[in-house]
C-alpha cells in the first residue's frame, strides 16, 4: 500500500531529525571550544562542561539548544519535524479509513496528532525568545505541556485503532512491534502522571533534566517502532 510506504518513510525522518538535532546541540554545548574564533562562537549560556545529561541531568535540552549557534540547528529541525508530524497523522488517518472501507472520517488521533505538531512548531519558535514577563514564561510551559499531552494521546489512540484492526491487517504488520508500541505508550503515560508532583516542585533539577532527555527519546522512539511495525514485503 502506498500509504504504508509513505508512513514508514515519514516515521524514520521523524525519529532521526530531532534525535540528531538535539544531540548535535548537546555536542556543541560540551565541545564549544571547537567553535572558538569562528562566526559560530557559542553563547555563554549554551556552554557546558562534560556531561551525559541522559544520566546526570547536568544540562537541559532548552539550555543546550536555545542559544546561538545551537538554535540554528534546533529550531529548523523541530519545525521540519512538526511538518512531518502533520503528514504522518494525516496519512495514518487515510490508512485507517482504507482498512475500515470508509473515506472521509477524521479520527481523534489525527486531531490530537495535528495539534501536537502545531504546539511543537510554536514551542520551537518561542524557544530562546527572552521576554521578561511571567505570562510569557507560563505560555512557553503551557505550549510544551500541550505538545506532550496531545502527542501521547495521539499515539495511544492510534495504537488502539491498530489493535482493533489487528486481525484484519495481521499479514501487514509485526505483532511483537505492536506490543512494544502499546508498552511504550503505557510507560510514557505513567511516567508523565507520576512525575507531575516532582515537576511541580522547585528541587530535583538534575532529575528533571535527565527525565526530560530520556522522555524525549521515548516519545520519538514511537516513530522508530512505526518504521519496524509494517512489513517490507507489502
Amino acid at each position: 500500500m502506498n500509504e504504508i510506504a509513505q508512513i514508514r518513510k515519514l516515521s524514520l525522518y521523524i525519529f532521526f531529525i530531532p534525535f540528531i538535532a538535539v544531540n548535535l546541540c548537546l555536542f556543541i554545548s560540551v565541545n564549544y571550544n571547537l567553535l572558538n574564533d569562528t562566526i559560530f562562537l557559542v553563547d555563554e549560556i549554551g556552554k557546558s562542561g562534560f556531561t551525559i545529561p541522559y544520566f546526570d541531568g547536568s544540562l537541559s535540552i532548552s539550555r543546550a539548544s536555545r542559544t546561538y549557534p545551537q538554535f540554528l540547528i534546533f529550531k529548523p529541525s523541530m519545525i521540519i519535524t512538526a511538518c512531518l508530524l502533520y503528514f504522518y497523522w494525516k496519512k495514518n488517518n487515510l490508512l485507517i479509513n482504507k482498512f475500515n472501507n470508509i473515506s472521509d472520517k477524521n479520527y481523534y488521533f489525527k486531531t490530537f496528532g495535528v495539534l501536537s505538531a502545531v504546539f511543537l512548531a510554536i514551542h520551537s519558535v518561542l524557544l530562546g525568545v527572552e521576554i521578561d514577563l511571567k505570562i510569557f514564561k507560563l505560555l512557553r510551559r503551557v505550549v510544551l505541556l500541550c505538545f506532550i499531552i496531545f502527542e501521547i494521546v495521539a499515539q495511544g489512540l492510534l495504537v488502539y485503532n491498530f489493535y482493533k484492526l489487528r486481525q484484519k491487517i495481521k499479514k501487514l504488520y509485526r505483532g511483537n512491534i505492536l506490543n512494544l508500541k502499546i508498552l511504550l505508550v503505557i510507560i510514557l503515560s505513567l511516567v508523565a502522571v507520576l512525575s507531575l508532583p516532582i515537576l511541580a516542585t522547585s528541587g530535583g533539577v538534575h532529575f528533571k533534566h535527565a527525565l526530560e532527555w530520556n522522555y524525549f527519546i521515548g516519545v520519538i522512539s514511537f516513530y522508530l517502532l512505526t518504521r519496524l511495525f509494517w512489513k517490507r514485503d507489502l
